[in-house]
This record gives structure tokens, C-alpha cells and sequence, in this order.
């Protein structure tokens, strides 16, 4: 049985829950994987657990990195990481706070990739734009991922050749609307989304007035889904992050006609267990002209 916390009512057991897509069994290397209405379930019901802390009142703690931590993160990756055991005993979960405690899995190229809670400084400061984010990577590439929006009620989800998205209710996380496509869409200008957080430094600035852009702000695995459903064509990220903030809106994106590059052009692979799953940078990219055109900005 999924952990929760006494204030969130029980939800349907994930193997019998379904949010309509009415996916068939993902198979990967030759074994059945969970759906996305699997890893749907899963989101929707870390979210409750987050958004049950939020009106408890918590506390921010420091993990060793410097990163925030509060007691959200920590109840939504255990509700995620008994469900995806349940679901798929045999591959492996890499999740932001058990590798945080140490608990880092021989993961190979197939491996579950999730961020309890993407966004906890804005969650902690009392914002909207946090996320739960879910993928399934093979391959060193994601094949499934669910990025889930719980104070806005936003649901995004992708796997290869459909990417969609949904409106919840954010008490209940009960749907509000039925999934529709999304895909990526050009535009006559360049439309920019940056990070709130880290998205306002220099190396920004310059790579933003190569461009001659449109810029708009976000958090969260948010800025991923406004490329995938036409909002934007281009997210840079300048420093380090982790693979767990980028394989589920990866997954979603490139599902939607999308993808992500290094700093150096060379596609963004994930499973670099020696290297703490650090990723030195990207762009993501709409389309191969919003590529080409983040090549040149970059130099």
C-alpha cells in the first residue's frame, strides 16, 4: 500500500486506477513497464501528499548540497517510490532525496528517474509553479514521462508519438478536463522561457540578446511543457542540475516534436552515476530551426 499522511483520503490502488488515456503496457528490454496512467497515478497522488503539508505548515531543512528539503519532498518520494516497487520490482528508482541520503542504485541505461517535488524554494516561499516529476529512462533516453503541477491542477504526460495535457482540481487532483494533444508550434519570433531562479545571470543575458527574443519566466519542469504545447521555443539552463529535474519534461518534450542538447550540441543522455547524475548545462529546443538558432546564440 502507498504511505500517505492521515489528512489525504485514500486513493484507488494504482494497478486498478486509470485516467482515461487507456494506454497499453509499455514494454521495454522485454518486460512489461508501467503506463502512463500508471506514473499518472503515481503524480496524482504525490501531489496530495504535498499539498496536505502545504495546509499542515512545515518546516525547510538544508540537505548537505545547500538544496532546501521539507517534509513534502520527502512524503511524495516515498509515495512514488512504493508505487513504482509495486509496479516494477525490477527496475530501479533514482529519486533526488534518496540519492540525497545516500541510497544510489546500480542503475545501468533503464531506470526510473523522479523529483518528488521540482521547485521546493519556490514551495517553501509559498508559490504555485512546483512539480512532481516521474520518468522512465531506456536507453539512457526518457520513454515515459508525467510532470504534475499540483497547486495549479496542471498535467502534463508524454511517451514516443503522443505528448498531452490535463486539467485537475488542485484539493482533490481529480480531473477537471480530458487530456488533449499538444505539440510544439513555430513562431515568427523566438519565444524564450528562463528559470526564476537561476535564469537571470549573465551567460544568460548574452545567449538571450543573440537571440532577439520574446523572454517569459518559470519554474519548476514547467518551462519543459511550455516548449512542449507551443508556449515557447527555446529553455536554456546555464550550470549544473540534476537528471531528475530534466528526464520527465525531456520525456514530455520530445513526445511533442521537441528535444534537449548539451552546451556542446551533443544529445542530453542520462545514467552518469559516477558523474552524481549531473547535467553541465542545455538547451531545449521546439524544433530544428529553434536548434539551429540556439547553436548560433551559443557560439
Amino acid at each position: 500500500m502507498l504511505y500517505r499522511c492521515a489528512r489525504t483520503p485514500p486513493a484507488q490502488p494504482v494497478s486498478l486506477w486509470r485516467y482515461r488515456l487507456g494506454c497499453p503496457p509499455h514494454r521495454g528490454e522485454g518486460v512489461v513497464r508501467p503506463t502512463l496512467d500508471d506514473f499518472i497515478a503515481l503524480a496524482l497522488a504525490a501531489g496530495r501528499e504535498i499539498m496536505a503539508v502545504r495546509d499542515a505548515g512545515f518546516d525547510t531543512q538544508t540537505k548537505l548540497d545547500g538544496s532546501p528539503v521539507t517534509l513534502a519532498d520527502q512524503r511524495a518520494e516515498l509515495v512514488i517510490e512504493n508505487g513504482l516497487k509495486a509496479l516494477a520490482p525490477d527496475v530501479p528508482m533514482i529519486g533526488e532525496e534518496a540519492v540525497a541520503e545516500g541510497r544510489i542504485p546500480e542503475c545501468g541505461e533503464t531506470f526510473f528517474c523522479v523529483d518528488p517535488l521540482d521547485g521546493t524554494r519556490g514551495f517553501a516561499k509559498g508559490g504555485d509553479e512546483f512539480t512532481v516529476n516521474i520518468a522512465l529512462v531506456e536507453d539512457c533516453m526518457p520513454a515515459l514521462g508525467v510532470v504534475y503541477a499540483p497547486a495549479t491542477g496542471e498535467l502534463y504526460a508524454g511517451e514516443p508519438g503522443r505528448a498531452v495535457k490535463a486539467l485537475c482540481e488542485p484539493q482533490t487532483a481529480r480531473p477537471m478536463t480530458p487530456f488533449e494533444p499538444i505539440a510544439t508550434k513555430p513562431s515568427p519570433r523566438w519565444r524564450v522561457v528562463a528559470s526564476d531562479h537561476s535564469g537571470r545571470n549573465a551567460r544568460t543575458a548574452q545567449f538571450i540578446a543573440a537571440l532577439d527574443c520574446e523572454v517569459t519566466h518559470a519554474s519548476s519542469s514547467l518551462k519543459f511543457c511550455r516548449l512542449a504545447e507551443g508556449a515557447a521555443d527555446i529553455y536554456p539552463r546555464f550550470g549544473e542540475v540534476s537528471e531528475w529535474d530534466a528526464a520527465a519534461g525531456h520525456a514530455i518534450l520530445r513526445a511533442a516534436g521537441g528535444d534537449i542538447m548539451r552546451l556542446d550540441g551533443s544529445p542530453l543522455r542520462y545514467g552518469d552515476r559516477v558523474g552524481g547524475f549531473l547535467i553541465k548545462g542545455f538547451v531545449a529546443y521546439a524544433n530544428a530551426d529553434a536548434k539551429a538558432a540556439a547553436l548560433k546564440a551559443l557560439g
